[in-house]
């Protein structure tokens, strides 16, 4: 039998901070700018020029901390991070070494094995880096493209330099990438309900770096660790790490070393390729920056900070479970989102019917965001609307295939559903005469099926009351023209 290998994990994970303005100057955060837009001399690294800290990204990065069990110190600084590339305009970044703000944090995860606590190491504040655009270029001569005329160019924009951005770290205390998932959804979870970020992480506004080593299972050290990058999705996480941990078992079972290092991962190929030479700290060496003092923490300010902390969805789930008396599954799905999960609260206080806003909210509603691109933080319909189309089905105003419509309507055009209704003339036919009629015509035009129905054949019925609702655009109760169907036919024989 051969050896058994253990996978050991830690993540590096950066958060954009949805602050308004940048972490050290007043240019703009917002996504799409015209390159080179959202510039200043301060994130632009223009010598003299002077950084300021955002206090909003303080508020953001301990009300994090706070909300991932950290213990902050009374003192936190900033140092640089030396280092020299074209998006980097200062040629250092502003970081945290030595003071970090937060420190010795967890989460707790649900795995296969039960209960699982991994442990935050560190939390610190920095600037994020400009963005490098690589292009292809061809300049034709004599109307002819010569090989030599096609040029490779890098072009830089530095919208980005000086987006405030959070590091969270944890130690290597991760197995396997069910568990690196867990851990992920629960952390991107808790920011968004905190309201300090989106984290997207196809939008990059959530960037992931996994620290990864393999050892022989009993064994008590640490493998050669590898890390890498490019991850913009939990599909790419899964598949980097089951890419990597078997390229170094295959290496170590072939006798051969792993070199610490970056490497990126190219999810299209399903392989990764080292880059560079893993670094140490004294590599950067960092120095404490001269232009911004240390910050002091107080206790009265982080009270104030937790005092303001919203009810996170762990919270939720056990509310939800005793309020509301809703199934787990129906929980889960309310609560994977800050903005689902207070339109279902403020929708219920309104109709009292937590049941039936459940089922909207996880049916035609989910259906109809997966259909639009959406995200739940998009969603236009009030909890007033709702509520009030919940009550139009309970009073039998419309039936629930006219609310499906109606709803529609709702969700792409924030229509008022009563008024709607009313305007589009969509209440139920509820007047028994006028119903008979119709049902008498059907039953004249479909004589194949009225003898099927005779000849014990229930399915016919079936048929007569979707030729009914046909005739009726819909507007007529389904259950009530099968009790008059049924009442019409017997009747007759």
């Amino acid at each position: 039998m051969g050896k058994q290998y253990e996978t050991v994990i830690g993540l590096e994970v950066h958060v954009e901070l949805a602050t308004k303005t940048k972490i050290f100057c007043g240019c703009s955060t917002a996504f799409g700018g015209e390159p080179n837009t959202h510039t200043c001399p301060v994130c632009t690294g223009m010598p003299g020029a002077l950084p300021m800290l955002n206090r909003q990204v303080l508020e953001y990065a301990a009300a994090v901390g706070l909300a991932l069990n950290c213990r902050i110190p009374p003192l936190c600084k900033f140092d640089r991070k030396n280092y020299f590339y074209p998006d980097n305009p200062q040629n250092y970044q502003i970081s945290q070494l030595y003071l970090p703000l937060c420190r010795e944090g967890s989460i707790e995860i649900d795995t296969v094995q039960g209960k699982k606590t991994v442990r935050i190491h560190e939390i610190h504040m920095e600037e994020d880096a400009g963005k490098l655009i690589h292009e292809t270029g061809v300049e034709q001569r004599d109307g002819q493209t010569q090989e030599d005329d096609i040029q490779e160019y890098s072009l830089v924009d530095y919208n980005r330099a000086g987006i405030p951005l959070i590091e969270i770290v944890t130690e290597p205390d991760m197995r396997s990438a069910e568990e690196v998932t867990a851990f992920l959804e629960k952390l991107r979870r808790i920011i968004q309900y905190l309201g300090a970020s989106d984290c997207k992480l196809q939008e990059g506004s959530m960037r992931v770096d996994v620290n990864l080593s393999v050892r022989e299972k009993g064994t008590e050290a640490y493998g050669t660790r590898t890390e890498m990058k490019n991850l913009n999705s939990f599909r790419a996480i899964t598949r980097a790490i089951q890419g990597e941990q078997e390229r170094q078992i295959h290496l170590l079972e072939e006798g051969k070393a792993v070199m610490q290092e970056t490497r990126r991962w190219e999810d299209s190929k399903g392989e990764s390729y080292g880059v560079r030479s893993k670094e140490d700290a004294r590599d950067y060496r960092y120095f404490p920056d001269p232009d911004l003092m240390p910050v002091v923490v107080s206790r009265d300010w982080l009270e104030e900070i937790r005092s303001r902390q919203p009810e996170l969805a762990e919270e939720k789930l056990e509310r939800y479970r005793k309020e509301y008396q809703l199934p787990d599954y129906d929980i889960g799905i309310l609560i994977s989102s800050r903005h689902l999960a207070t339109l279902f609260e403020e929708t219920t206080a309104l109709c009292g019917q937590p049941k039936k806003v459940s089922n909207w909210l996880m049916g035609d509603t989910l259906r109809l965001l997966n259909e639009r691109g959406m995200e739940p933080e998009k969603l236009g319909i009030s909890p007033e609307y709702l509520a009030s189309l919940i009550r139009l089905v309970d009073e039998k105003i419309i039936n629930n295939t006219v609310a499906k419509e109606v709803f529609q309507v709702m969700f792409d055009k924030g229509v008022d559903p009563k008024q709607y209704v009313e305007a589009m003339g969509l209440q139920t036919v509820s007047d028994e005469g006028i119903l008979k009629q119709t049902l008498e015509k059907v039953i004249g035009a479909n004589p194949k099926s009225v003898e099927d129905y005779r000849k014990g054949k229930e399915k016919a019925i079936g048929f007569l009351v979707g030729q009914t609702m046909k005739e009726t655009g819909g507007k007529a109760e389904p259950g009530e023209v099968k009790r008059l169907l049924k009442e019409l036919l017997d009747a007759s024989v």
